[in-house]
C-alpha cells in the first residue's frame, strides 16, 4: 500500500519554512554569538532579535534571548503583542532588509527548554485499530477510554528538534529476549506547547481557560520500539518503548494563526463529565502526511480527534497538577479510518502482517536502519487558502549500544 506521491520537500532539507508565521530558534549562519529567535521567510530566515532592537518591538528583551523560554513565561497578552507587531514587519518586506539570514546557513535549535512531556491517546480511531490488533476477539477500546483523555508522562531530556538523528534503540523484547528492535515505528501527532502562569497548585484549569495556556502548535513524531513497548507494557509503561526519542518541529506555529482550523468534535456517548465540557471544546482541522523516503505513505486526517486540546488540558491539572512554561503535550497517534489514513506503522502494517508496498519496490513493516521519515501537515488559513506547519523529520542510525 502506497499512495505514491514524490516528496515536496528534498531530503536533507533540515529546515524547510512552513507557510505563515512561525516561531523557532537558529544557529550558525556565520555570525559569532548564541542561538537566535527566528522566523521563516521565504527561503531565508529572519532574525528577530535584531529586527526588534532596530524597530523598538514589544518586548524586545524577551526576543533577544537565545530560546523562547522567557516569552513562553509571558504569557498570551505578550504573544499577542509580538504576533501583532511580527505581522506587521512582515507585510513591509523592506523593514526586514539587514534582518535576513540564509536559510542555507542555519541550523534549527530546540526552540524552548521542555518542561514536562505528556503524550495522548486522543485519536479513537488510532484506539480502535490498536484494540482489534492487539485485542482481537476483545472489545477494541479500554472501558474508560470514552471517559477521560488517556495519557503516559514521557520523557522531556530526550525531547529533540527535526533533523536530528535517531539511533535504533536497544531493550527486552520478552523472555529473555534483549536487542535492538526490530518494531521501530513514528507516530504521527499534534504538540501543544504550553507558557504563561502555571497557576497555584491544587487548583484546576477550568476548560474555558485551557486554550489561552496554549503558545502554538507543532508537529510531534513520538518514536516507537512496538517489541519493547509490548513486552514492558503489561500492565504498566511505556517506557523504554518510547523514552528514547520524540522529534519536533523547528517552527512553532501561533495558536492564533490556526483560527480558521477550528472545529466542532465528533459526537461523543456517553457524555463527558462537565469539567471536560464548554465552548473551548474544539478540534483542528488539520491534514497531517508522512513520507518516508519521499514517498507519501499516509495522510492522517486531525479533524475528528475524539479528546480536543482544552479537554487534555482540563484532564491533566483536573488532580491539582500545575502547568509550566514550556511543558509539551502530544495528541497520541492520529489516525482515520480509512488504511492509508493510518498515522503509524503498527496500523499500516498491521503489526507485521501486511506490509506496506513502496513504489521502489521494497516493503516496509517496520522502519530500516537508513530510512527517513518526514510528517507535515496543512490546515486552513485566516483569510482563505491553507498553511502549513513546520515539518518533523528524522534519520534512524544503526543501534550503537548493546545490552
Amino acid at each position: 500500500m502506497s499512495l505514491g506521491s514524490p516528496h515536496p520537500h528534498p531530503a536533507g532539507a533540515h529546515l524547510r519554512p512552513p507557510l505563515g508565521m512561525a516561531l523557532g530558534v537558529v544557529a550558525g549562519s556565520g555570525r559569532p554569538g548564541p542561538s537566535r529567535i527566528a522566523a521563516p521567510v521565504g527561503d531565508a530566515v529572519l532574525d528577530i532579535a535584531s529586527l526588534a532592537v532596530a524597530e523598538n518591538g514589544p518586548h524586545a528583551a524577551l526576543l533577544h534571548r537565545p530560546n523562547l523560554d522567557g516569552l513562553l513565561a509571558a504569557g498570551r497578552p505578550a504573544w499577542r503583542e509580538v504576533f501583532g507587531w511580527l505581522a506587521e514587519q512582515l507585510a513591509d518586506p523592506d523593514r526586514l532588509s539587514g534582518h535576513l539570514l540564509p536559510a542555507t546557513g542555519v541550523v534549527p535549535v530546540l526552540p524552548f527548554t521542555v518542561a514536562d512531556y505528556v503524550d495522548f491517546f486522543a485519536c479513537e480511531q488510532h484506539a480502535v485499530n490498536v484494540g482489534r490488533i492487539y485485542r482481537p476477539h476483545a472489545e477494541p477500546l479500554t472501558p474508560n477510554w470514552k471517559h477521560l483523555p488517556l495519557g503516559y508522562h514521557g520523557r522531556a531530556g530526550t525531547v529533540v528538534v527535526s533533523g536530528t538523528p535517531v539511533v535504533r534503540p536497544v531493550g527486552q523484547r520478552g523472555p529473555g529476549d534483549a536487542g535492538p528492535t526490530g518494531a521501530l515505528d513514528v507516530e504521527a501527532e499534534i504538540g501543544y506547547v504550553l507558557g504563561g502562569s502555571g497557576g497555584v497548585p491544587g487548583e484546576p484549569v477550568e476548560l474555558a481557560h485551557a486554550l489561552d495556556h496554549i503558545f502554538g502548535v507543532v508537529l510531534l513524531n513520538d518514536w516507537s520500539a512496538r517489541d519493547i513497548q509490548a513486552w514492558e507494557s503489561r500492565p504498566l509503561g511505556p517506557l523504554l518503548g518510547k523514552s528514547f526519542a520524540t522529534s519536533i518541529s523547528a517552527w512553532i506555529t501561533p495558536l492564533d494563526e490556526l483560527a480558521a482550523a477550528w472545529i466542532d468534535p465528533p459526537p461523543r456517548d456517553p457524555q463527558p463529565l462537565p469539567y471536560l465540557l464548554g465552548p473551548t471544546d474544539r478540534g483542528l482541522d488539520l491534514t497531517l502526511e508522512i513520507w518516508l523516503n519521499g514517498e507519501l505513505v499516509s495522510s492522517p486526517p486531525a479533524a475528528d480527534l475524539y479528546w480536543t486540546p482544552a479537554q487534555l488540558i482540563a484532564h491533566l491539572t483536573s488532580n491539582g497538577a500545575s502547568l509550566r512554561g514550556g511543558d509539551l503535550l502530544g495528541s497520541g497517534t492520529v489516525s482515520g479510518a480509512r488504511r492509508e489514513q493510518r498515522g503509524c506503522f503498527l496500523e499500516l502494517s498491521r503489526n507485521g502482517a501486511e506490509p506496506v508496498s513502496l513504489a521502489d519496490g521494497s516493503s516496509r513493516a517496520y522502519l530500516c536502519d537508513g530510512d527517513e521519515v518526514v510528517i507535515t501537515a496543512t490546515g486552513p488559513a485566516v483569510g482563505g487558502g491553507r498553511l502549513s506547519l513546520g515539518e518533523v523529520r528524522g534519520t534512524i542510525l544503526p543501534t550503537t549500544s548493546r545490552i
